[in-house]
């Protein structure tokens, strides 16, 4: 794959390999689907859910290239919105991992907890306030707090957490990232 997957995917490919097992990851927000893109190559089943049906289309065609094609039957798209007022997207869905990248909707954190089996993981990557100072997002809603996304899962065993600034291909050669890895408790 061609594109630029997240190294704390190869740092934790074990952990994602057993977690896989249980049911299966959700690239949340998937856009470009370049993370999910890479657990596919690695032969993990993958569900792409992203509002974009221009996104979830490219990233059909993606699965259609040879590089794929011995993993392209674990993948499955999902349209869905996650915004969308009154809705419960998670629902009856159950998933061994969720990878977020790029996205904050904080009144799906609890829908996020609540569709990872125990034993599974999260594997969380988005923007803190800081980000202001390199560019967008500059909006509060889009942006976490100090402390924030930790503290979302708390409750859980984490493997990995991160916050301040790294290097990024935008305007001020720098962003301002909170990065989590945590496993929900087993019982």
């Amino acid at each position: 794959m061609k594109a630029n997957f997240s190294p704390l995917l190869t740092q934790y490919l074990a952990e994602l390999e057993k977690s896989a097992h249980k049911a299966g990851i959700l690239d949340l927000a998937c856009g470009s689907g370049r993370n999910g893109l890479y657990l596919v190559e690695q032969g993990l089943p993958v569900t792409f859910a992203d509002k974009s049906r221009d996104a979830l289309e490219a990233i059909g065609e993606c699965l259609t290239a040879d590089a794929y094609s011995s993993g392209r039957e674990l993948a499955q798209l999902w349209p869905v919105d996650f915004e969308l007022a009154n809705s419960s997207p998670f629902t009856g869905k159950t998933f061994g991992a969720v990878l977020v990248y790029r996205y904050l909707h904080r009144p799906l954190m609890p829908g996020i907890k609540n569709c990872i089996a125990p034993g599974g993981m999260i594997i969380y990557e988005t923007f803190t306030l800081g980000q202001r100072e390199f560019g967008r997002p500059k909006r509060d809603e889009f942006l976490l707090k100090p402390g924030e996304l930790a503290s979302y899962f708390a409750d859980w065993q984490i493997l990995h957490s991160f916050e301040g600034v790294v290097p990024a291909n935008n305007e001020a050669g720098a962003q301002a990232i909170a990065q989590l890895v945590a496993v929900k408790p087993e019982v």
